[in-house]
């Protein structure tokens, strides 16, 4: 599926609905990273039902456990386009019996994408449509390429508008879940905070408490490159794997399960909880310089 203007031109995929490339015409440059399985082979996935990892790869809903995969399954699941236009594509992912041997609700996952002229407008969709509470966290993961063919993190930095300081914690290296015990701080300069291999040598950056809800790339001079605004959010997440010439800017609603969680899914911290017949929104932007 194709959506394209005089500035941009955006491919999704059925699979995951997920968005594979987003092509700036103007500067002749690939934007989204194309998903070189060298070192990611994915793009910008949806991240559904869980974000991140559950403790000990599990969750337990009304005294039962189910097995769970790091993000969920919707990234690997056919949409079915449901709208396409020249500018905008809807696509649809429900409950069937396969989802529901591993995360037991009905659910309807809409996922739409709009193009306005140099913005990716990225909107889910999420329906209760049986009368029973259902829980749930999903997120955003799409990863940027940098722009030169042999340029490396140290070639940029991340800005946050109107932000001085930001705390974040890191996934616990025994169960990759969450680690709350140890906060670090991110002092800003000029409110940026230079890209490094260090940054992610231990895996992602979480952020919780709607601390981000604007993170531009830039290049080392200042000049932006590419931007995620995401108001509204409560977590985030900011990843890249070693030498790879991308990073991911990640708009999260829930994230992983704190290392040592063991309880029902209704009492995770952070849990969306939808009751029945009911719908959740979110919205995130992706901005081209």
């Amino acid at each position: 599926m194709r959506l394209e203007n005089e500035f941009l031109c955006v491919d999704i995929a059925e699979t995951g609905a997920e968005a594979t490339r987003i092509f700036d015409k103007q500067k002749d440059t690939e934007v989204l990273w194309e998903g070189d399985p060298l070192y990611w082979k994915r793009h910008s996935p949806v991240l559904f039902p869980n974000v991140g990892k559950t403790y000990q790869n599990t969750v337990r809903i009304d005294g039962l456990q189910y097995p769970t995969s790091q993000h969920g399954f919707a990234r690997d699941n056919t949409f079915t386009c449901i709208k396409s236009t020249a500018d905008t594509a809807s696509f649809l992912l429900h409950s069937s019996e396969e989802t529901k041997e591993v995360y037991p609700f009905d659910f309807e996952l809409y996922i739409t994408y709009r193009l306005e002229r140099k913005t990716l407008y990225v909107q889910w969709k999420v329906k209760n449509p049986s009368d029973e509470t259902m829980y749930f966290t999903i997120g955003g993961h799409p990863a940027f390429r940098f722009a030169g063919k042999h340029e490396k993190k140290e070639d940029y930095c991340l800005k946050f508008p109107g932000k001085e300081v930001l705390e974040y914690i890191l996934v616990h290296p025994e169960s990759g879940a969450g680690n709350p015990d140890e906060i670090f701080k991110m002092e800003l300069e000029n409110e940026t905070y230079p890209l490094t291999e260090e940054l992610f040598a231990n895996d992602a950056l979480i952020f919780d408490n709607e601390q981000i809800e604007e993170v531009w790339i830039c290049h080392k001079d200042g000049t932006p490159y590419a931007g995620l605004c995401c108001k509204g959010f409560p977590n985030f997440g900011i990843w890249s794997v070693k030498d790879a010439p991308f990073v991911c800017l990640e708009p999260w609603a829930g994230r992983c399960d704190d290392h040592g969680f063991a309880g029902d899914i209704s009492e995770k911290p952070g849990i969306n909880r939808l009751e029945g017949q009911e719908t959740f929104r979110k919205e995130y932007q992706i901005v081209v310089a």
